[in-house]
C-alpha cells in the first residue's frame, strides 16, 4: 500500500470515528428504570432527574452522587419520597404486566 493510500485510509477511519462517536453524545438516552417498591417503571429523562435534584436537595444528598450509585435503602426511599410527589399519571409507565 503507497504512503499516500494509508494516510487516506488513516484520515477516512478518524473521521468514521468522530462521526459515531459525535452520535453517541448527541443521542437522547431516556432510560427506562423499574421501581420495585412500587412495581412500575419510571422514564429517566429530564423530568426525573428534576424529581431526583429535588429529593437531592431535600434529603442533604450529594448532588453529584448517580442514583445508580445509592445503596438500595436510598433508592427505597428516593422511590417512596417521589411516588408522593409530581403527576403521577404523566411522569412513569405502570407495568400492568407484572401485577
Amino acid at each position: 500500500m503507497s504512503r499516500g493510500s494509508s494516510t487516506l485510509s488513516s484520515l477516512l477511519l478518524a473521521a468514521a470515528l468522530a462521526t459515531s462517536l459525535a452520535g453517541i453524545g448527541c443521542a437522547e438516552h431516556h432510560a427506562r428504570v423499574y421501581d420495585p417498591y412500587y412495581t412500575d417503571y419510571h422514564t429517566w429523562n429530564n423530568d426525573e432527574i428534576g424529581y431526583y435534584n429535588q429529593w437531592v436537595v431535600e434529603t442533604h444528598r450529594d448532588p453529584h452522587r448517580d442514583f445508580r450509585h445509592l445503596s438500595k435503602e436510598d433508592q427505597k426511599e428516593y422511590w417512596t419520597w417521589r411516588h408522593n410527589h409530581g403527576d403521577h399519571d404523566h411522569d412513569h409507565d405502570h407495568d400492568h404486566d407484572h401485577h
